[in-house]
């Protein structure tokens, strides 16, 4: 394939470089051709000689369409493993306004300032309707997964309750039994260079020490039991945890 022609490519019009500047380059490496530079930093034997077998190009539309047919052949079953699994029910006003609201998302990428800013105010709403429903002061949600703002969470608690208990500091973070493993896992991962102890927990028998500074349930728990955890959450007030 000749220089010219490759500047016709797909790669070219979006990234590529013009005519001129291959040249300068080539000339700077002592090279005449680019093939000859494919040929001195790419060994042979891990080059592919022949051309790559692709079927022509297709629209969208028909792409989309045979994608369809392909994904008509999955079957849905209930999901009965727990493990955060659940099937939920997500109201259409929380749907339409929020998850396919154009104004929360942008075609940038979630690590631009543009998109961010969508994710950090829907973030901020629901962390003000879960402290509404559950009459919390405080609700967090993280921007990464669940084992994340579980690991954030604990943190929190552990300096906020050793702020003033320098020489007697609580180190040991409650945990259900129920949780999921993989948020246990970030859980241990994160308390491992703090100093913190994670404890598994029964909510019918756990015993909340001096030692205590925060607790985790979760709720559906991960075998997807819901149960009513109000009484230990009392328990847990009146020991100021």
């Amino acid at each position: 394939m000749d220089v010219l022609s490759r500047f016709d490519q797909f790669e070219k019009r979006h990234l590529g470089i013009d005519e001129s500047a291959l040249k300068l380059m080539l000339e700077k490496l002592g090279l005449s051709h680019i093939d000859q530079l494919m040929d001195e930093t790419v060994p042979s034997n891990i080059r592919l000689q022949s051309e790559l077998d692709i079927a022509e190009a297709r629209s969208e539309y028909d792409f989309l369409n045979d994608l369809k047919v392909i994904a008509d052949k999955n079957k849905v079953y209930k999901s009965y493993i727990g493990q955060g699994y659940n099937n939920t029910i997500t109201p259409n006003v929380i749907l339409r306004n929020i998850f396919q609201n154009p104004g929360w998302y942008t075609q940038y990428t979630p690590y631009q300032a543009e998109i961010s800013q969508g994710r950090l105010e829907a973030l901020l709403n629901f962390q003000t309707l879960v402290s509404d429903l559950t009459g919390f002061p405080i609700a967090n949600a993280s921007l990464l997964d669940e084992g994340t703002a579980a690991a954030e969470a604990m943190a929190m608690f552990y300096h906020l309750k050793n702020k003033r208990r320098k020489t007697n500091p609580a180190e040991t973070f409650l945990v259900s039994s129920n949780i999921y493993a993989q948020t246990k896992d970030v859980l241990i991962t994160r308390a491992t260079p703090l100093g913190i102890k994670i404890k598994e927990i029964d909510l019918d028998t756990a015993n909340l020490e001096d030692d205590v500074f925060g607790v985790m349930l979760q709720y559906p728990g991960a075998d997807g039991k819901v149960e009513d955890p109000s009484s230990f959450i009392e328990s847990c007030k009146q020991n100021e945890i």
